[in-house]
C-alpha cells in the first residue's frame, strides 16, 4: 500500500483531498493541523477550508483515535502524524513548518519506502527531493492548458459545401463537434470562400451565427474571436460562457457591453441587473486593511471594471443616454462585489461577469456558479498564465478546470482568444515579452 504525505497547501487548496487517494494510506503531519488552526479566523476561501478540514478531522475521531489511523470509505486508511526522530540534515532550521512536515515525511518514508510527499510548494518539493523523498503536485483536477479546449476551429470544405450551408442554413459535419463549438468554413478550392458556424446540439448540425454582427452597446467585434464570444454572450439558452485569453484581447469588454445591452439596453431586458465580480488576492494587506467603507474598498480592486464602464459609457450609442456608473449603483441595475461575498447568495435573473476567474480554485468556481438562480447568465474571464494566487497555476486553477469539465455540455460555451486588440503596444508586449 503506498502512503501519501500531504502538505498544508494541498487540503487548502482542496479540503477532500484527504480521501482522494483510494486504497492508500494519508498520512497529515502535526503542524500541518497547527497551520490550519492559524487560518481558520480568516474570512476568505483560506478559512473557510481550513474550517471544512478540522470538521472532516473531528468527524474522522468518532472512528477511533486519528494518530493510530482510522479506515475510509474507499478502503484506506488516515492517519495524523506527529515526529519522531530527527532525521534531517543540520542546514534545516525545524523552527520553521515546512522543514518539521519534510521532517515527518521522511519519517513516515522509514516506515514505508512507498511514500509520497505531495506538495503543491515547488521549493518544498525541491527540498522534499534533496533528502531523497518521492515527491508530486497534487494532480486532481489538473488541465494540460497547451491542450485546452479552443472552443472553435477551422474546417477545411469545398466550395460548394459552403454555398450549400448558406441555401439551406445548415451543415453536418463529417467531423465531431462539441455543443456550441465554432467552426470557420474554408473552402479549399476556392480562397475567397469561407463562412462561420456554431455547431447546435439539438440539431446535430453546423448553423449560421445569429449575434455576431450585433453591436452590443455600440461596441463592434473587430475579429471573428469577439463575433464568436458575442453569440455565445448574446444567446439566452447558453447560461455559462468562459472567455480565456491574452491580455488586451477584449474578454472584460465585451462581456460588459453584452451585460449593459442586456440589462439596461431597452424595455425588455432578459436580465434585471448586472452584477461584476473580482477576487480579491491581494500581494499585500487583505480587503479589510483599507480604509473606507466596504464600496470604498472594492474602488481599489475594481479599477480595471470601472475603466471599461466609463469607456463603454462615454461612448455614443444609437440613442442618447445619461447612464453614470454611481447612477445605476444607486438604482440596483449594477453591482460591483468582491467574489467573497457571493458565498451565500441566491442570484436570479441576473447578467453575472466574473473577472480574472483564473485566480479561483476549482471549488470557489463551484461555489459561484452554484450560486445562479432561475433566468441568470454567468461569464468568467481571465488569462491562465497571469496567476496571482500563490496556491495556483496555469494547470490548477478554477477557469481551466471548469473549461475541461463542462465542454460537451449544451448550456455551456467557450472561446479562447489569440488577438490582442487593446491597442499596437500592447500586441506586441504580448508577442515579445
Amino acid at each position: 500500500m503506498k502512503t501519501f504525505v500531504l502538505d498544508t497547501n494541498v487540503i487548502i487548496h482542496d479540503p477532500d483531498a484527504m480521501f482522494a487517494f483510494e486504497g492508500s494510506e494519508v498520512v497529515l503531519p502535526l503542524p500541518v493541523i497547527e497551520e490550519l488552526d492559524s487560518f481558520k479566523r480568516n474570512n476568505d476561501e483560506r478559512g473557510r477550508n481550513a474550517r471544512m478540514v478540522a470538521r472532516a478531522l473531528d468527524g474522522l475521531r468518532e472512528q477511533g483515535k486519528l494518530s493510530d489511523g482510522v479506515t475510509l470509505e474507499h478502503g484506506g486508511t488516515f492517519k495524523v502524524e506527529m515526529a519522531r526522530q530527527n532525521g534531517l540534515p543540520t542546514p534545516f532550521d525545524l523552527n520553521k513548518k515546512d522543514n518539521q512536515i519534510l521532517h515527518i515525511a521522511q519519517y513516515v518514508k522509514e516506515q514505508n519506502p512507498k511514500t509520497i510527499f505531495i506538495s503543491k510548494d515547488i521549493n518544498l518539493r525541491i527540498k522534499a527531493e534533496a533528502v531523497g523523498l518521492e515527491t508530486q503536485d497534487y494532480e486532481k483536477s489538473k488541465v494540460n492548458v497547451s491542450e485546452l479546449y479552443e472552443g472553435w476551429r477551422e474546417l477545411s470544405v469545398t466550395k460548394d459545401d459552403v454555398n450549400a450551408f448558406y441555401k439551406a442554413k445548415k451543415l453536418v459535419p463529417e467531423e465531431s463537434f462539441l455543443p456550441n463549438e465554432f467552426a470557420i468554413l474554408r473552402a479549399s478550392d476556392d480562397e475567397s470562400s469561407s463562412a462561420l458556424a456554431r455547431y447546435d446540439g439539438i440539431q446535430k448540425c453546423l448553423v449560421p451565427l445569429l449575434k455576431a454582427e450585433v453591436h452590443p452597446w455600440g461596441v463592434k467585434p473587430l475579429n471573428t474571436e469577439q463575433k464568436f464570444a458575442l453569440e455565445l454572450l448574446l444567446r439566452p439558452e447558453i447560461q455559462l460562457v468562459t472567455l480565456v485569453g491574452l491580455p488586451g484581447c477584449g474578454k472584460t469588454l465585451i462581456s460588459l457591453a453584452t451585460g449593459l445591452e442586456q440589462t439596461m439596453g431597452g424595455a425588455e431586458n432578459p436580465y434585471r441587473r448586472l452584477l461584476v465580480a473580482r477576487p480579491i488576492v491581494p500581494v499585500g494587506n487583505d480587503i479589510g486593511y483599507l480604509p473606507g467603507s466596504k464600496q470604498e474598498k472594492l474602488n481599489t480592486w475594481m479599477g480595471a471594471i470601472y475603466d471599461n464602464l466609463e469607456f463603454l459609457l462615454d461612448r455614443p450609442r444609437r440613442e442618447e443616454t445619461n447612464i453614470d456608473i454611481q447612477m445605476m449603483l444607486d438604482d440596483g441595475r449594477l453591482e460591483v462585489e468582491a467574489v467573497a461575498y457571493l458565498r451565500g447568495r441566491t442570484l436570479p435573473g441576473q447578467y453575472i461577469l466574473i473577472d480574472d476567474a483564473q485566480n479561483l480554485t476549482p471549488h470557489e468556481v463551484k461555489t459561484i456558479i452554484s450560486r445562479c438562480g432561475l433566468g441568470s447568465k454567468i461569464v468568467l474571464t481571465g488569462d491562465p498564465y497571469q496567476i496571482d494566487n500563490y496556491y495556483l497555476d496555469s494547470s490548477s486553477n478554477g477557469l481551466t478546470n471548469l473549461v475541461q469539465k463542462f465542454k460537451g455540455q449544451n448550456l455551456f460555451g467557450h472561446i479562447w482568444f489569440s488577438k490582442v486588440e487593446r491597442s499596437p503596444i500592447a500586441a506586441l508586449a504580448s508577442e515579445l515579452l
